[in-house]
């Protein structure tokens, strides 16, 4: 992943935040060719999802419409949500250097450490052999760099004391990696029992205490604990808020949907794994409101539309893993929910890039509690209570309702709708983008002789840059030609003007770019006015009609889901 991230920062997709200053943990920022990437990303989700989505489980229409809430809301919404109470995370501080760990990951990001990958060159985690000389001279050398509080660096006699006890005494048992590893952290035995280090610096840690995940700030002049606002940990709430406003705004009757693509922001104890888990992200967020007797089959035909999506765009390896959750993952109040997970280069299993939730009608149902606004939280279903006007006395609900009608009559017509949230990482699936499109492969140079590219064999509608055009040479009417195709397309697409360099190192940095298409301007454009268009993964290359380009591009980005 190091020198995947490297290839990012030099090719403009993604940097470090405020590199000059020795960065920001959990920070990044996006590229030219990134934040184009990012936007292609997005607006794909939007035209495909909210505009366009495909017809439903019946064959109706599906009702979509967006919001764009604010970052910072009332802190009460947090309440109710949960948040504020429970949005937190094992978390264990370092005594050594100061620095936290998320208790629950701790031998994922020991896995990643500096020292303990150095010190594994010293141990067999298969059939738990060491040699003790061997760990004595990485404690008193690579040790006193790499992990200067671990127990094995400070007191390696003591340490590897206990080590050989256990060994010479369960000879048949040889100690396990994690065993070992805490046999390594630990100084004294006898009182502390065995210890866990710091990935950090070695140091035993701390015990385990919840930390708010939370970014707090406040809203006016005085800072107290009355102007203390959040920074929204995710955008849902902010479209759970508004349900009643955008009912009584729009036309809309159930099923439908509210769409948002947002920033939301979470104090990982431990951002790691480049982009993947990061402090600031952004969301593409679906809440979509259905009977509660019709949720099962709307949770279905989320779950199944969204893992179709991520193939129609590139993700077509046996990197995509769906995985519905079990029992003992899913939260309280989920009736289901399935995780898309994708299999990135950093991880031997695979991670989550979108959950699709079945939320029941958990999420109304708490901001109708705390809001004292219950009946603004209920959905009366007037196209079914006049499609059963026949069989009543009245037409008045307030006045059939005085009749005392059974609790499963009344809710037939009234109502908490059922939530199906399919919520995906628009930063996750950005870094999902670049892992299946980063490839390495040969192909002939001028002389015909192979040679190694790096292409990132992206979606076309993904693409940052949709099209380069090249004169063949500047001269002979050529650049004025490309010039023209150039100005021509340029208010269709993303396009890139090139005249600099041999035509084969400029196709180079177009693959490395991951443009589909390069036009290429040569002698015969004067005569039949055709230009050359070579694909970037094929190599293929044909004449064309210029008046034909434009076509060419478009079918390419026409969408397929």
């Amino acid at each position: 992943m190091a020198k995947f991230a490297k290839f990012c920062k030099d090719m403009g997709f993604v940097y470090q935040s405020s590199e000059i200053y020795g960065g920001i943990n959990g920070f990044w920022d996006y590229g030219p060719l990134g934040v184009e990437l990012k936007r292609n990303i997005k607006e794909a989700w939007w035209q495909d999802m909210v505009r366009n989505p495909p017809p439903g489980p019946s064959g109706q229409e599906i009702r979509m419409v967006g919001l764009d809430c604010s970052i910072i809301m009332n802190p009460k919404v947090w309440v109710a949500s949960g948040h504020v109470a429970t949005f937190a995370d094992p978390t264990r501080k370092c005594p050594g250097c100061g620095k936290f760990t998320r208790a629950d990951q701790l031998w994922a990001i020991l896995a990643e450490s500096d020292w303990m990958n150095s010190l594994l060159q010293e141990f067999d985690p298969v059939t738990g052999k060491y040699d003790s000389p061997r760990l004595m001279k990485w404690a008193k050398g690579k040790g006193q760099k790499l992990a200067p509080n671990l127990a094995l660096v400070k007191n390696p006699e003591v340490t590897l004391s206990f080590l050989a006890t256990r060994v010479n005494g369960q000879p048949e048992a040889p100690p396990s990696l994690q065993e070992f590893t805490r046999y390594v952290a630990t100084e004294q035995l006898e009182a502390t029992g065995l210890q866990e280090p710091c990935p950090a610096c070695g140091a035993p840690l701390g015990e385990a205490k919840q930390v708010s995940l939370m970014f707090e700030s406040h809203a006016g002049l005085d800072k107290t604990e009355e102007s203390k606002v959040y920074l929204r940990p995710e955008t849902a709430q902010g479209i759970f808020a508004n349900y009643r406003n955008v009912l009584d705004s729009t036309r809309l009757k159930l099923p439908f949907g509210i769409a948002q693509v947002g920033k939301a922001f979470r104090n990982e104890v431990t951002p790691r794994n480049f982009t993947f888990r990061s402090r600031e992200f952004e969301q593409m967020e679906i809440e979509f409101f259905c009977h509660p007797a019709e949720s099962q089959q709307w949770y279905e035909y989320w779950r199944d539309l969204r893992k179709k999506w991520y193939s129609t765009l590139g993700i077509q390896s046996d990197n995509l893993k769906p995985r519905e959750q079990g029992a003992d993952e899913v939260a309280f109040y989920s009736i289901g929910t399935t995780d898309i997970e994708y299999l990135f280069p950093f991880s031997d299993d695979p991670q989550e890039l979108e959950g699709v939730a079945h939320r029941g009608a958990y999420d109304l149902g708490q901001h109708a509690k705390h809001s004292g606004m219950a009946e603004k939280f209920m959905y009366f279903d007037e196209e079914r209570w006049n499609a059963d006007s026949a069989g009543r006395t009245t037409n008045s609900f307030k006045e059939w309702m005085k009749t005392n009608p059974p609790a499963a009559d009344v809710e037939k017509y009234q109502f908490t709708p059922h939530v199906i949230e399919p919520s995906a990482g628009a930063d996750r699936f950005t870094l999902a983008v670049l892992c299946e499109a980063y490839t390495e492969d040969k192909v002939p140079d001028a002389k015909g002789n192979e040679e190694t590219r790096v292409v990132m064999k992206f979606h076309p509608r993904l693409a940052p840059i949709k099209a380069a055009i090249f004169p063949l040479v500047n001269k002979d009417g050529m650049p004025e030609r490309a010039t023209a195709l150039y100005r021509a397309l340029k208010p269709h697409f993303n396009v890139f003007y090139d005249d600099k360099g041999a035509v084969g190192r400029r196709y180079r940095r177009q693959d490395e770019a991951g443009t589909p298409f390069c036009i290429t301007i040569d002698g015969q454009t004067a005569e039949d006015d055709t230009v050359t268009i070579r694909d970037r993964d094929t190599l293929k290359q044909e004449r064309v009609k210029v008046a034909d380009v434009r076509g060419v591009i478009e079918k390419a980005l026409t969408p397929g889901v």
